[in-house]
């Protein structure tokens, strides 16, 4: 799917007769499936999504936003307080597992993180085409000027000012982190609160800024992602987490539901919902309610 198509798929209107046929029967009123999700645009919307298609299959489903960090939406899911929520297979690997070595594939993410929430008691179902993680963007006049396509290539250039957010300076992925891995001591940092970058780089404060791969903000501006050519962000897809013994007493339309809708969530679908709800301020229950619409996946 092309992000216009994505664009026109959510912007498309709906109506009363093709929702009338989205609900169906409670499975029952005292087995509620309860789905978390974190606190930011991405997160709420992949969980109205996972939300409204379990409910359209007759679940009774409570939705809980802004549950908290990854520590604390976790702790939540395997404490039972949560039953499902998307996670991040490389925060799943990192965060949680802590595991520090570099993953060399998306593949080998997302069975490091499966085999960890095992141990849990925690299945994750199948992951996304879409990922989200952190990169570098430059202006794509700064990328023609000094020739630039990976991170590595900044090497070459001379001082220049980077920015990030002040949680992201220290770590491994973090400026520190970039600077060590990619042999960068021309990287001056500038911190900044998140989404405060693009303005900084678009009038010339800055000439490298720390993204998110999914942010709609790279829809609107003419910035290049650098690839990241030594893997250091590693692998974020995003999988349904969901604990094992609600796993177990639901039926098969849930893991095959929430698997045909992972498989639609491609970076340019995700990139449009998220302007639609960040930007264009579209309530994320409304983004995700077009979106299963048209998809016919309720």
């Amino acid at each position: 799917m092309t992000r216009r198509q994505a664009l026109s798929l959510i912007a498309a209107g709906t109506t009363t007769a093709a929702l009338a046929g989205c609900s169906g029967p409670a499975r029952s009123t005292g087995n509620t499936i309860t789905v978390g999700s974190k606190g930011f645009t991405e997160s709420w919307i992949m969980g109205e999504l996972y939300a409204q298609l379990l409910r359209a299959r007759g679940y009774s489903v409570a939705l809980k936003t802004n549950v908290g960090s990854t520590n604390i939406i976790n702790t939540a899911l395997t404490s039972g307080r949560v039953d499902l929520y998307p996670e991040y297979t490389g925060v799943i690997v990192v965060v949680l597992a802590g595991i520090d070595e570099p993953m060399g594939s998306a593949a080998e993410t997302y069975q490091k993180a499966m085999k960890y929430e095992a141990g849990k008691g925690i299945a994750l179902l199948e992951p996304t085409p879409f990922e989200n993680k952190n990169a570098i963007a430059v202006t794509g006049d700064f990328a023609a000027e000094h020739d630039l396509q990976t991170i590595s290539d900044l090497q070459s250039i001379g001082d220049f000012f980077y920015s990030t957010y002040p949680d992201n300076v220290t770590g491994g992925q973090g400026y520190e982190g970039i600077v060590k891995t990619y042999d960068l001591p021309n990287m001056k940092l500038k911190t900044l609160s998140i989404g405060l970058n693009y303005g900084a780089i678009e009038r010339g404060e800055i000439q490298a800024a720390d993204v998110f791969t999914t942010d709609p903000q790279l829809l609107r501006s003419d910035l290049v992602v650098l690839e990241d050519d030594k893997k250091l962000f590693g692998f974020q897809n995003v999988s349904p987490a969901i604990r094992q013994d609600t796993l177990d007493r639901v039926g098969d339309d849930v893991p095959k539901a929430l698997n045909e809708l992972s498989a639609l969530l491609t970076l340019d679908v995700m990139q449009a919902m998220n302007e639609a709800s960040a930007i264009n301020r579209l309530d994320p229950a409304q983004v995700a309610k077009k979106f299963l619409v048209v998809n016919n996946l309720i």
